[in-house]
């Protein structure tokens, strides 16, 4: 079963490695900006002869290294699976809105006039880049902190250069004095609204996180159903039986990947051949795994019994223990005898069982002599039904998906139409009889999904012995 997971599964695995490429991404950003910004400051000093302080581009250079080493840590992280101290990340939102502070404080040019410092001079900018880029942390708790620490830094700063901020006279105060003011308000909701766009990036992160999940463990499953299906599939005859006056074939077509229908044949110890088929309660991995053990279990049986009923006894009782509770089998055997034209007929459940009569043209259907399998330790089934087949005589043992399908007015194919279309193609090998059986049932359904699996055998007297080339289905 595919189990969704958690947030904190999410976190501690998928999520982290999510994070470290964010935060890889956000130091290029980091150190191209501050680059950008030293380059233009040298540029402003060197050929406009701005005043602005040389030690800034220094500084900005420094940080500009520290960063180049915290990528270094972030990649190697990422190789070894490792989470970086969360020290570290705090560290690092303090150094970075530092640098703007600081440049406000002590590397503005000091032509500009003090009280309009902190306001006119670029490094005032530079918070905003910082803010921004601080989404890529996807921690909205983050983002809110470097809007804190942006506002309370800018203060700061203004407050070096000779900002004072006063609840007195408020009508009195200077642009300047309230500008302050209103760029540490804009700073700390520039934080907040970094916060809320970094939470919903977080989502969508853990969102595609999980469906990418979701997705690998499907391919596990699908993968996993594939080699059951395999194994399963491997376990149904591949060719025909050889028998002296009869051709059998079989089919089976599971609603998913693996089902609960099998078909089988095995010579007996006396020269007989038996063919088995049964449908286990419901489809899927589960059903699959109970018919293979009902597949086991009859094999045995009918090495260690030549009576028939006695078989489906033994079956009954060992295959019985191993049922879930609420779980049961149909199942029907039919014994073949060489040359004769005979078979033995024995239902536990699993009908009607058609018998076609060449001579008569005509179909007479038998029901079950036993409950089906696993229900009662005691099955207490009646005598088998003999028949002694003619010349185009055919017995088709057919599980119920083929009456069973329905179509989109909710119409099952039914008895009538399978009949019919088996008299319809008589005339046919047993292979090109379920061949039709399928087609017929596939038109009619016109497109409804397949609920339920399809096995189907059928057994048909000839002349002249059997044709020895031939497949299962």
């Amino acid at each position: 079963m595919i189990r969704p997971m958690n947030d904190a599964q999410v976190d501690s695995l998928a999520f982290r490695k999510a994070l470290l490429q964010s935060e890889r991404r956000r130091i290029y950003g980091i150190t191209a900006f501050l680059l950008v910004f030293a380059v233009a400051t040298a540029v402003r000093i060197v050929v406009f002869g701005s005043h602005m302080s040389p030690w800034g581009v220094f500084v900005l250079l420094l940080v500009v290294a520290y960063e180049l080493w915290t990528l270094s840590v972030v990649t190697k992280a990422l190789k070894t699976g490792h989470d970086l101290p969360r020290a570290l990340w705090l560290f690092n939102i303090i150094l970075e809105i530092a640098v703007p502070a600081l440049g406000i404080a002590y590397f503005s040019s000091p032509r500009l006039a003090a009280e309009y410092r902190a306001l006119a001079t670029p490094w005032v900018l530079a918070f905003f880049p910082l803010i921004l880029l601080s989404v890529l942390r996807l921690n909205p708790r983050v983002s809110q902190i470097a809007g804190i620490a942006a506002a309370l830094g800018f203060l700061a700063s203004a407050y070096s250069l000779g900002w004072r901020p006063s609840l007195e006279n408020l009508s009195q105060h200077s642009a300047t004095q309230t500008a302050v003011g209103f760029y540490a308000a804009i700073l700390l909701a520039s934080g907040f609204l970094a916060g809320m766009v970094s939470g919903e990036i977080r989502k969508h992160v853990q969102a595609a996180l999980r469906e990418a999940e979701m997705q690998r463990q499907l391919k596990e499953v699908e993968h996993d159903l594939e080699i059951a299906r395999s194994i399963q599939q491997s376990l149904l005859p591949r060719t025909r039986p050889i028998i002296e006056g009869m051709e059998i074939s079989g089919w089976n077509l599971p609603a998913d990947a693996t089902g609960g229908d099998y078909f089988d044949w095995k010579k007996l110890r006396d020269g007989r051949l038996v063919v088995t088929l049964a449908d286990v309660t419901g489809h899927g991995i589960g059903p699959a795994l109970l018919a293979s053990v009902c597949r086991a279990y009859a094999r045995s049986s009918f090495d260690t019994h030549d009576d028939v009923v006695r078989a489906m006894q033994h079956i009954n009782q060992y295959f019985g223990e191993d049922l879930p509770s609420g779980s049961f089998a149909t199942f029907v055997a039919a014994v073949c005898s060489n040359n004769n034209g005979r078979v033995e007929l024995i239902s536990a459940g699993h009908g009607p069982l058609f018998v076609y009569s060449s001579a008569r043209d005509a179909f007479q259907e038998f029901a079950a002599q036993a409950i089906p399998l696993g229900l009662l330790p005691d099955l207490n089934a009646g005598e088998p039904v003999i028949l002694d087949l003619d010349c185009g005589d055919m017995v088709v043992l057919a599980t119920d998906g083929f009456f069973e399908w329905e179509n989109a007015d909710g119409e099952q194919f039914g008895d009538e139409r399978m009949t019919r279309t088996i008299r319809e193609s008589r005339h046919l090998s047993p292979e090109e009889i379920i061949a039709e059986l399928y087609s017929a049932v596939k038109a009619f359904a016109n497109g409804t999904r397949q609920i339920d699996d399809l096995t189907a055998v059928v057994i048909k007297r000839v002349t002249n012995g059997t044709r020895t080339v031939g497949t299962a289905g």
